[in-house]
Order: C-alpha cells, then sequence, then structure tokens
C-alpha cells in the first residue's frame, strides 16, 4: 500500500484505538483495495465511483460473500471520508454505493435447557479437560455477556472483592462493569485454588485468570477450542463457540421480559440495532412453538 491507507490505518489505531483484530479486517480490505487499482495504475486514494464500482465486481469474482464485500465497503467509505475531512480530495466515491443485500442469519445460541446440559459437560469424565476452568470460563462467559477477548483479560486487578462481577475494557476502550451468576461464582471459587497450584507447580507468574494446563495465558484461540470440543461431544448439534455463550446470554435476557437498552448496557454495544437483532432471535423462536403446537400452524409462513 501507498502512504495514504497507511496514514488512514495509524489514525484509526491512534484516534479511534481500534482492537488489533479490527485493524487487521481494515488493513486486508485496503491492501486487496490497493492491488486493485494497482493493477489500473492507479492510487488508492484517487478512486473514483467507477473504480469502486469495480472492485466490488472483482470481489464478487472472487467468490466473496456480500458480507465480506459490505464490510470491505465500509472500510473504503471510512478511509475515503477521512481523505475528505483531511482535505486531500473533494468527495466520497463511495457516497452513492449502496451495499449488497446479504442474507439475516440469526446468531447461534443455546436454549436455557440446552445450556443448562452444556455446563455439565465439563464434569463428564470421559469429557473433561480441566473441569472447574472450563466450568467456570463456561459459567463467566454466560452470566456476563462478555466478549471472549474481555473474559481473557480478566485478573485480580479488574474483579471486584466479592468475586461477583468485574470492570472491564471493552471496545473502543470503553469500561463497564460486568456481573457473573452465583453458579458462576461458586465455579469460580472452585477453580482458584486449582489455578494457584498450577503456578505454583509451573513457576510461573501470570495474572490473567484463566490459563492454560502448562501455567501459561489462555488464549482465544484455546478457548474456541475448548469449547468446539465440548460442543462436538455434546449432544446438541450446535456449533457451540465463546461468543455463542454471548448471543444467549442476550437472549435469554431479553425472553424474560429484560429491557433491550439494560442488554445493550450490559453487551457493551454503542448501537442500539445491534442488540436488536436478538429479538428477531425471539420472534423466530415464538414462531417455532406457534407451528409445533398449533394444529393448523402448517401454513403460517417462516
Amino acid at each position: 500500500m501507498n502512504e495514504k491507507p497507511e496514514q488512514y490505518l495509524r489514525f484509526l489505531q491512534t484516534a479511534r484505538i481500534l482492537s488489533p483484530k479490527t485493524l487487521q479486517s481494515y488493513r486486508a480490505d485496503l491492501e486487496e483495495f490497493s492491488r486493485f487499482c494497482a493493477a489500473y495504475a492507479l492510487e488508492a486514494e484517487d478512486a473514483e465511483n467507477a473504480d469502486i464500482e469495480g472492485f466490488i465486481a472483482h470481489l464478487s469474482f472472487a467468490s466473496k460473500s456480500a458480507l465480506s464485500t459490505n464490510r470491505a465497503l465500509s472500510t473504503l467509505r471510512g478511509f475515503f471520508a477521512w481523505l475528505v475531512r483531511s482535505g486531500c480530495r473533494a468527495g466520497n466515491p463511495c457516497a452513492l454505493i449502496k451495499n449488497l443485500k446479504a442474507p439475516k442469519n440469526l446468531p447461534v445460541f443455546l436454549w436455557e435447557d440446552e445450556m443448562a446440559d452444556f455446563v455439565k459437560m465439563p464434569g463428564k469424565e470421559e469429557f473433561a479437560l480441566w473441569e472447574t476452568r472450563d466450568r467456570a470460563l463456561i459459567l463467566i462467559l454466560y452470566s456476563s455477556g462478555m466478549r471472549i477477548s474481555e473474559a481473557l483479560s480478566l485478573n485480580n486487578a479488574t474483579l471486584n472483592g466479592a468475586l461477583d462481577g468485574a470492570r472491564i475494557i471493552g471496545k473502543g476502550n470503553k469500561e463497564r462493569e460486568v456481573f457473573f451468576s452465583d453458579t458462576a461464582k461458586a465455579a469460580l471459587l472452585e477453580y482458584l485454588p486449582e489455578r494457584q497450584a498450577l503456578l505454583k507447580e509451573k513457576g510461573t507468574a501470570v495474572e490473567c485468570l484463566f490459563l492454560n494446563q502448562r501455567g501459561g495465558a489462555l488464549t482465544s484461540v484455546g478457548a474456541y477450542w475448548i469449547l468446539g470440543r465440548y460442543s462436538d461431544l455434546s449432544a446438541l448439534h450446535k456449533h457451540i463457540h465463546p461468543h455463542a455463550l454471548r448471543h444467549t446470554f442476550a437472549t435469554h435476557l431479553l425472553n424474560r421480559g429484560c429491557d433491550i437498552r439494560i442488554v445493550q448496557e450490559l453487551l457493551g454495544h454503542a448501537n442500539i440495532s445491534t442488540t436488536a437483532r436478538y429479538t428477531h432471535t425471539t420472534i423466530e423462536r415464538l414462531k417455532e412453538v406457534y407451528r409445533q403446537a398449533h394444529p393448523h400452524a402448517r401454513a403460517i409462513k417462516k
């Protein structure tokens, strides 16, 4: 990439304080757009409306999904808006380009009885990896609604004195309070002595709450693998990953009548429209129950 896209990425890193993963996505989109422009001897910042449309067609020919294409368009809108604000060009060539229509996939989540079964998985001797850690991880994710990155950042400084919640830094460097259920707290209290014993055995001094079995910090890759393994061994026939427990948290709160604004605050969503998709989940569940229970419901469209 040339200088302008790199400057924009530095702006995002310093002014917007985006996460490394989000920055990586922005960089990938800008690099692909820069390669596309270079093929036509064009600098990325000089692209016009027709060039953006050509790039969309290029992504389509590359079999990119509508979601991936829309994400790239969002990156370019931000890039060109920054160029306009910086006085580097007169207008945003993406201004009149609409997103592609993308399928509305409902988030993966567990119903309450499914969640009750899933949390028992680490206690089954033939399945267990590290029973107390895994149960604490699952219950804390489910009872708090935290992102996996937020849960893995927990330590003595972020946990409150009663061990029934924590103060964390989420997306956009926003601070918020999260809460643990009584069962999550009990699981945490059971795990902590084993955590301390492992640190002593391995001679390590790791501050983060969740450890791997070597005494190091548990990574997001490790957490995905742990939940994926229990998911594969369960009889739930769902792909259960850390974010699915966040979806489950939100869905259960809304199903039990919690105000959507409260759920938005607990999840740390900047925009309530992001939280609102969980209301679609509950509506779909109502339709499904109706279809199964009412003798004439087969005529109801999905």
